[in-house]
C-alpha cells in the first residue's frame, strides 16, 4: 500500500517563475479555480431568472443566503453587517467546496494545505485588528489590558495577552488543516486496505469507508462553519471592543 501522505503531495504540472518566485500551477491551483467558478455558475444559474415564487435552486440559494447573513449580522451587528456580508459569505463557500474537493476521485484537498487555511486565517485576524484600530483608535489596545488589572500585574498580563491574541489566527488555521488532513488520510489508508486485504475480509474496510466518507461530507461542512463564525467573532469582538 503506498503512503497515504503522498495525496497531500504538490508537484507542478505547469512550471512557472516570476522574478525569481516559483508560481507554478498545481493541482490545488486548479481545484481552487474550479471552486471558485463553481461558486460564479452557482449564483449566476439560480439568480439569472429570479421570481416572486422561486424555484429549487433559487431557494437554496437563497436559505444559504439568509442563513449567512443572519450568522453575520448576529455575531458582528447589524449595521456592519452589510460591510463585511460579501467576504464572509465568499469565504464560507470557498472553504466549503475545497473541504468538499478532496472527496471527489483524482481531485486534491485544497484546506490540507497550511499554507491555504493560515492564509484565510491570517486575512480575517487582520480585519478585525484594522477594524478595531480604525473604529476605536489607539483605545483598541486596551484588549490587551483587561480592566481591572493591578498595575503591578500589567508586566505579567500583557505578554500573556498579546501572545493569546497572536495564537487566534494559528489555532483557527490548524484546526481547519488538521481535520482536512486527518479525515482524508484515514480513508486513504481504508481504501488502501480494501484492496490489500483477503477478498473475503474486504468489506469490512470497505463499509468502514463508505461511513468515514458520509462523516466527512458533514465534517467538511461543520468546519466550514466554525472557520467562518470564528472570522465574525473575531471581527465583532474587534469592533464592539469585546476582550
Amino acid at each position: 500500500m503506498h503512503n497515504p501522505i503522498e495525496h497531500f503531495q504538490l508537484l507542478p504540472l505547469i512550471p512557472l517563475t516570476l522574478f525569481g518566485y516559483d508560481i507554478s500551477i498545481n493541482k490545488a491551483v486548479i481545484m481552487m479555480w474550479i471552486c471558485t467558478a463553481l461558486i460564479v455558475i452557482l449564483f449566476r444559474t439560480a439568480m439569472r431568472n429570479r421570481s416572486l415564487v422561486p424555484g429549487r435552486l433559487q431557494s437554496v440559494v437563497e436559505m444559504l443566503v439568509d442563513f449567512l447573513y443572519t450568522m453575520v449580522r448576529e455575531t458582528i451587528g447589524e449595521k456592519e453587517a452589510r460591510i463585511y456580508f460579501p467576504y464572509i459569505a465568499s469565504l464560507f463557500l470557498f472553504i466549503l467546496l475545497c473541504n468538499l474537493s478532496g472527496l471527489v476521485p483524482g481531485a486534491h484537498t485544497v484546506t490540507s494545505q497550511i499554507i491555504v487555511t493560515g492564509f484565510f486565517a491570517v486575512l480575517g485576524f487582520s480585519i478585525s485588528m484594522l477594524t478595531g484600530f480604525i473604529k476605536h483608535g489607539f483605545h483598541f489596545f486596551k484588549v490587551i489590558c483587561p480592566p481591572g488589572v493591578p498595575v503591578l500585574l500589567y508586566p505579567l498580563i500583557i505578554p500573556i495577552e498579546i501572545i493569546s491574541l497572536f495564537a487566534k489566527p494559528f489555532s483557527l488555521s490548524v484546526r481547519l488543516f488538521a481535520n482536512m488532513t486527518a479525515g482524508h488520510t484515514v480513508l486513504l489508508v481504508l481504501f488502501g486496505m480494501t484492496v490489500t486485504v483477503p477478498i473475503a475480509a474486504a468489506w469490512i474496510p470497505f463499509l468502514f469507508t463508505i461511513i468515514i466518507n458520509g462523516l466527512e461530507v458533514f465534517i467538511a461542512v461543520v468546519q466550514a462553519y466554525i472557520f467562518t463564525i470564528l472570522t465574525c467573532v473575531y471581527i465583532g469582538d474587534a469592533n464592539q471592543m469585546h476582550h
